[in-house]
Parts: C-alpha cells; structure tokens; sequence
C-alpha cells in the first residue's frame, strides 16, 4: 500500500468543511463544486471503528473514478457528479494539503442528493437472506421458494432501496413503493432503472475479471438546472458492495469476499458488532488493506500505484 500510516481525519485550514461522514470529509471549492474526499476511516455495523486501514481511501477514490468512466462508456444517458481526481491550480491550497489529498479526493459537481441509498442485490445473502429465511421475502418482495444462500435471484437482480439516516443513526430497509413516498414517483422510477442499468453492467464487466458483484448500494442526487438524475458518492467500491471470487463462489455456502464483510465477520465473531471504540487488530488490518488492494487490481487491471502515477499526468 502506498501509505503504512492510516489517515483516520483530514484538515484542511484552506477550505470550509461541509460535512463529516463514517469515511468522507467534504469540502467547499466553490457555489457549483466540492471536494469529495475519502479518509482510512472503516465502519461496519454503522459505527466508526476506532483505527484505519492504511490506503484505503486511495482504494475507494481510484477505484470509483475507474467506475465511472466506465458505466459512463456502457450505460446510456448516465451522469455522473466526478469533474476530476485533482483540485484546480485555483483552489486556495497548500502544497502540504495538495500532497495530503492526493489520490484520495474527486472535484465534484454539488448537486441535491436523493435521500434513499439505492441497493440492487443479484445474490441473497445478508440481510436479505435473513429475511427470506424468516418470511419468504426481500425488502418485503415475494421471492420464489427453495432458493440457496448466495445463489443468483431467479429473475435477475432486484433493487431493494433503504432510508439514508442521519449519522449515528441505522438505515432501514424500504420496499420500492415507500421509496416512492420518499422521492416521489417521477425521480424513484428513474433511480430504479438505473440503479439496475449500473448494476447490470458493472456486474457483466466485474465477471470478465473474475469478480462477482453480489450486491452494492448507489446514491443519487437532482441537478436541478437540467432536473436529471445524477450518480452520485462512491461507486462499485468494496466498502459499498459485496465482491465475491467467482472461482471460489457456489450457491449454498458463503462465498470468500474482498470486501468490508471480512471486517464484520471479525466483529460479530468476536462478540464486538456495533460497538464504540473497538481497534481492529493488526491482522485484521493487513487482510483487510490486501483485499481490497486485489480487487483493485482484478477489476482496474492496474496497481494503486499505477493509478496514482497516472494522477501526474
């Protein structure tokens, strides 16, 4: 990794700070952008663990970026809120900022976000096969009977949306119809089919790698001026989705991740899901950090090094 430090918070005294999240600061550039930016921070089970994986920011930023100028190429009419991975020469920052930030922020367009996380699951796993074991459902969808831990769902994938709650707080599985009641029909509808659309063909690209893209969460947000749905946040990054070895992966059985989920299987384990403070230890740590350095590498087709050389140019 290129960092052995992890960088768990950021200050900038150039910028005006807009917003804290569990893993991105955001900053203020101007009326019409921002800088999106990711720190080392990991959370799992809603709360900030209390130390960092080393490079992981990095990972999140290159590997969006890596995404959305590819689901740009294969999903028509999508837009997306990255203008670029480096701050412009007119932003009032110093050389040690500009050092700080590099490979682990996007200039983004500021845009209206839609409050609902817009999940599409292809395989039932989680949360969502603890609910068809209990009721024969997904975000309360029917499902067909008899089907297997992480197997495909039948009829392709599905999107099975959640709330977006305030920090501190759970997000809440919604069935498409409260989504609705939430955004209303016009933008629910668009964020659905493309919620799908982007799924579908990251799914297809990731399988050509030998990377199975079980399920991921998008967000979107209104540009107001053209009033078109715009693809927002991290996108297809192994702390949003559950990536699974396709060489390794058969229905009924959990498939090995290069995800996030190493990090909760640790936690729940160990008797620590969703509670303050905890440290993960250091080999937690170091498999974390190599996983997600792999399916950099599987799906880019380039090391972080690689990518963060070509920022220079």
């Amino acid at each position: 990794m290129s960092s052995s430090q992890a960088i768990t918070s950021l200050t900038l005294t150039s910028l005006p700070k807009l917003s804290t999240g569990k893993v991105r600061d955001l900053f203020a550039l101007d009326d019409s952008s921002l800088l999106f930016t990711a720190t080392d921070r990991i959370s799992a089970y809603d709360v900030v663990l209390a130390n960092g994986v080393p490079g992981k920011g990095l990972i999140l930023t290159q590997i969006s970026a890596h995404w959305f100028a590819v689901l740009e190429q294969k999903v028509p009419g999508l837009k997306h809120h990255l203008i670029s991975l480096t701050p412009p020469a007119s932003a009032p920052l110093t050389p040690e900022e500009r050092a700080l930030l590099r490979g682990r922020t996007m200039v983004c367009r500021r845009l209206k976000v839609f409050p609902i996380e817009a999940i599409v699951r292809g395989y039932i796993t989680g949360s969502a096969w603890s609910e068809y074991t209990a009721k024969g459902t997904v975000h309360g969808i029917p499902q067909p009977p008899g089907l297997q831990l992480c197997s495909p769902f039948p009829n392709g994938p599905i999107y099975t949306p959640s709330t977006k709650a305030p920090a501190g707080e759970k997000d809440e599985n919604i069935s498409p119809e409260q989504a609705v009641s939430i955004v209303g029909k016009k933008y629910a509808a668009r964020i659905q089919e493309l919620s799908l659309a982007v799924y579908s063909a990251a799914a297809a690209y990731a399988l050509e790698r030998g990377i199975i893209v079980a399920d991921t969460k998008f967000e979107f947000a209104l540009d107001e001026a053209t009033d078109e749905v715009v693809l927002v946040d991290e996108v297809l990054t192994p702390d949003s989705s559950r990536f699974w070895n396709a060489a390794e992966w058969k229905a009924g059985s959990e498939a090995p991740s290069y995800d996030k989920q190493y990090v909760r299987d640790y936690l729940t384990s160990s008797g620590l899901k969703g509670k303050p403070n905890v440290e993960l230890p250091a080999s937690v740590v170091d498999e974390t950090a190599a996983k997600y350095r792999d399916v950099f590498q599987r799906l880019t087709g380039k090391s972080l090094e690689q990518a963060l050389a070509a920022l220079e140019n």
